[in-house]
């Protein structure tokens, strides 16, 4: 592998979170739980690791305003139009898995 300098990976590694964002609002059909219970995070996780970020640098981000990046748009429209009840049994895995 060549050696890839600092700049260019930071270039690189947000090249890929921003592809992993569009993904998730393009698959709007995965649910929030169903990754928590997969992966051990979702699109909720990773606006508030954008908001941690943001502070760490001293800007001034609301979870709201993290949330609409992550998700596209404002994180209760995006409930009302794509966000269906958790079945019984993935409240239940969600339950077992993530005790915190």
């Amino acid at each position: 592998m060549s050696e890839i300098d600092k700049a260019t990976t930071t270039e690189l590694e947000a090249a890929a979170f921003r592809r992993l964002v569009q993904h998730l609002r393009e698959r709007t059909d995965v649910q929030n739980i169903d990754l928590m219970n997969l992966a051990g995070f979702c699109r909720n996780c990773l606006s508030n690791w954008y908001q941690e970020a943001a502070g760490e640098r001293g800007i001034a981000l609301s979870k709201d305003e993290a949330r609409a990046l992550i998700y596209g748009m404002p994180y209760k429209e995006w409930q009302q139009r794509y966000q269906k009840d958790a079945s019984p049994e993935a409240l239940a895995k969600l339950g077992s898995s993530h005790k915190s």
